[in-house]
Order: C-alpha cells, then sequence, then structure tokens
C-alpha cells in the first residue's frame, strides 16, 4: 500500500450479498474496504450489510431513459436511498448521454449529447433534479434523523453542514411517473397533501427558507422545472406546503442556489452521409479517433513510420487476445461509426491483416446493436481472410452465410473493400392497388 495509502476500496459493486457476509466474517478483509457499493438496489439494502457498520452506496444506479419519466425515477431514488437503505450516495450511470442513440441504453444519462459531428445537445429534466439536491448541499453535509415517508405518498429527506445550514428536499413521484429501468417497482398510491414540517433545536430559530420547485405537470405538456419561488417567512420554526402530485421541492437555508443557463445547442442533424477519415489528423497518439464506437476489443490511433504510401495514418487494434469480459461480447472485435439506417450506404476501408496463419476482417452495414447484445447482432458483413477467402452474412457470427468463395486475400497487403447495401422496390399489381415491398 507504499503511496496508495489516501485509496479507499468499495465493494464489490454488485448485490449486498455475498460482500456484507465476508466483512463480518473476515476482520481483515473488513479493514481495508470503506464502503459498500451495490448496484440497482431498488432503494433497499440487508440486514448484514447495515450490521457491517460501513457506509453504503448506490455505486450504480439509475441508467433510465431521460425523459420526464426518468427524471421521476432519479428523483425519487436520490431521496429513498437513503430512506429506505441508509445509502449515502447514488451514482448514476450514466453521467452524459454521448453514444450512439441505437446502441444499448440510448439516452440513459443526466443529459444528451449523442451527437459531435452537429454539436447538439439536450439538458434533460435529470440535470434540474440533480440540481434539487447537489446545490444546496456538499460532500460531508450529513443526514438528519428526521426523513421519512409523507403520510399520502412521497418522501423528504433533511441534510445538514453541522454549521447552521439546513436543506430539505421533498418528492411526491407517482409510481407510473418514476419507474427506473431496474428492478421492479412495487405498488404505491400518491396524492395531493398538505405537509407541515416543524424544525427544532438549533433550527428552531430560523425565520426564512428559500424556495426551489419541479412541477412535471404529466397532465399537461408544460413541466416546469427548478423554479425558484418567493422565500418560506416561518413562524416558529414551522412551515406548510400544499403538495400535488409528480413534485419536486427544496426548502434550504442556503442563498446560492441559480438555475444557470445555456446558450441555444446546435440543430440536430443525422449522421453525415459522406463521411471520410484517413487518420492523419490526430487528436493525440494512441486514442479513439471521432465516432467511432468500439463494442468488443479496442482500436486507437497508429503511426507506421516504415510505411512510405498512403497509410502511414491508420486505426489499428491494439488488443489482440479476448480479455476476461463481464457480459456477453462478441468473439471478434468490433467498432461501430454511424446511425443505423435503411438507406442506400456504401462502406469502403483499406484494411490490413498482420496475421499470417487465422488473421480476418469484415466490414458491415444496418449493424443492428451493440454493448452487451453485440453478439446478437443482425446486418450485412463482407468477411475476408489471409487464407484468401471471403465470405458474406446476415449476421456477426458469421453463421448465416449469403455467399462465399475465394478473394485472394493475403496477410502482409493491403486491400481496399467496398459493400454497398441498397434497398430494391418492388411493385405488385393487383387491380388498381399497389404494394410496394422492401427486399435487401
Amino acid at each position: 500500500m507504499s503511496g496508495l495509502e489516501s485509496v479507499r476500496i468499495i465493494a464489490n459493486d454488485n448485490l449486498w450479498q455475498p460482500i456484507s457476509h465476508a466483512l463480518l466474517l473476515d476482520p481483515e478483509l473488513s479493514s481495508v474496504v470503506d464502503v459498500i457499493g451495490a448496484h440497482y438496489p431498488g432503494t433497499n439494502t440487508v440486514e448484514e450489510a447495515l450490521k457491517t457498520g460501513k457506509t453504503l452506496w448506490a455505486s450504480e444506479d439509475d441508467s433510465t431513459f431521460n425523459n420526464e419519466v426518468g427524471g421521476g425515477c432519479w428523483a425519487r431514488i436520490l431521496n429513498q436511498n437513503y430512506i429506505n437503505g441508509f445509502m449515502t450516495a447514488t451514482i448514476c450511470w450514466n453521467l452524459i448521454a454521448s453514444y450512439y442513440e441505437a446502441l444499448p441504453f440510448g439516452r440513459d444519462g443526466l443529459m444528451t449529447a449523442e451527437e459531435p459531428w452537429s454539436g447538439n445537445y439536450v439538458v434533460e429534466s435529470p440535470i434540474w433534479v440533480t440540481a434539487h439536491t447537489s446545490q444546496f448541499t456538499q460532500p460531508g453535509w450529513t443526514y438528519l434523523k428526521t426523513v421519512g415517508h409523507l403520510a399520502k405518498g412521497g418522501s423528504y429527506v433533511a441534510l445538514t453542514d453541522g454549521k447552521g445550514n439546513l436543506t430539505v428536499i421533498i418528492e411526491t413521484m407517482t409510481h407510473n411517473h418514476s419507474l427506473c429501468i431496474r428492478p421492479p417497482l412495487p405498488p404505491y398510491s400518491v396524492s395531493s397533501q398538505n405537509a407541515t414540517f416543524q424544525l427544532e433545536g438549533s433550527f428552531s430559530s430560523i425565520k426564512e427558507l428559500q424556495l426551489w420547485r419541479t412541477q412535471f405537470n404529466f397532465k399537461t405538456t408544460k413541466p416546469t422545472f427548478f423554479q425558484r419561488l418567493s422565500p418560506l417567512k416561518l413562524k416558529d420554526g414551522k412551515f406548510t406546503l400544499s403538495l400535488s402530485e409528480d413534485e419536486l421541492y427544496t426548502v434550504t437555508t442556503m442563498t446560492t442556489g441559480q438555475k444557470g443557463n445555456y446558450p441555444d445547442p446546435p440543430a440536430s442533424s443525422p449522421f453525415p452521409k459522406d463521411y471520410k477519415d484517413d487518420f492523419t489528423v490526430q487528436e493525440s497518439p494512441f486514442s479513439e479517433a471521432p465516432y467511432f464506437a468500439d463494442q468488443t476489443g479496442v482500436f486507437e490511433y497508429y503511426t507506421n513510420l516504415t510505411d512510405s504510401g498512403p497509410h502511414v495514418f491508420t486505426l489499428r487494434q491494439v488488443l489482440t487476445t479476448r480479455p476476461i469480459t463481464w457480459v456477453a461480447d462478441a468473439d471478434q472485435t468490433v467498432s461501430v461509426i454511424g446511425d443505423y439506417t435503411w438507406q442506400d450506404v456504401n462502406v469502403e476501408c483499406d484494411v490490413f491483416m498482420e496475421s499470417r496463419k487465422t488473421g480476418g476482417v469484415f466490414i458491415a452495414a444496418r449493424v443492428d446493436q451493440g454493448g452487451a447484445t453485440i453478439r446478437r447482432a443482425q446486418g450485412i458483413f463482407f468477411w475476408v481472410f489471409a487464407d484468401g477467402t471471403y465470405k458474406v452474412t446476415n449476421d456477426i457470427a458469421g453463421l448465416m452465410i449469403l455467399v462465399e468463395g475465394q478473394s485472394g486475400t493475403q496477410a502482409g497487403e493491403w486491400h481496399t473493400l467496398s459493400l454497398t447495401a441498397c434497398i430494391f422496390h418492388a411493385w405488385q399489381k393487383k387491380k388498381t392497388k399497389k404494394k410496394r415491398l422492401m427486399l435487401l
């Protein structure tokens, strides 16, 4: 541990079990683990985790499409992860949805920025939900014991910095408007209500609190996010709020909150129809090229100083041995670029096979999925191999063979591969009706 004394271990980023059980039985293991982290805990923990006395985190959570329902999910679990499960941190997967939406978990982020070619971005509802907590608390603040559920549904938490500041966050998210991608949410009900809060102890002398509100307004078309309202005037440390369904409030002594602003983003546009990259413009060696999204394996910029021709700058596969994976992956290296489209498309790429034994490479169009489901991807795949053969398949596994034969390709030479996928139209006449068929 020399030089790593400040490093803290979070274990084991899965379920509460069996790590909690192991920590209770193994003092040496317990001495080096600071935080128990669980993924998608559904706001609940287990008794053994509490017995360890460790800090508890939802070390991966949310992962939900970032529309208003996704914002409702985030609002509910930010409160109830602590109320129900004593988790003092909730980490959203992921921060910004900056990958192709056709890939798994499209738009599962606090905001969306998936078009670097256009510069378009969208500040989604989870951003403003986050602000209700993050703008009025800081690391080091502590939860008060007076947290819980409201009488007619919803919840509230209270936090303090120990220096006289207080922040209370209240949510009334209904079941169908706060569904997360996982786990299943048991039925419950929420209805409009008046909620009265009585501040006691050192907080009883507070005369005024700042008030911020988000209204999802699912029954209308105009939600309002992170709106600053007139301060609350307190008498004898008491205040009452009239709460409707699907609302989020922050009541706080902090006066530094601000909604902020951002410039209008450039207009959204699809991936360019005509795109070419010769990799001569490199941000830095050994980094990824723009717009390529590696799914299995890794590609990086590579400068081949021994090549005096047009292929000095390339994108090279840098891992040639399949690693230990935690989800299903493809047997071969895969990197995707561009939108999934049923338009006519031509893909062309210069390729170089370094392995003289079993090397091979493919280019593809209309690949329909990636990520953890890449093994099931279908599309049009054109394969060539170092032994001089080729095949065209409808699947990434290479089993649905459309045609195969001799290509004359070999290792140690550059080859230009070209694949054109077209839509053909056929019309079948029957009386006065026409039927349009789309064929590969």
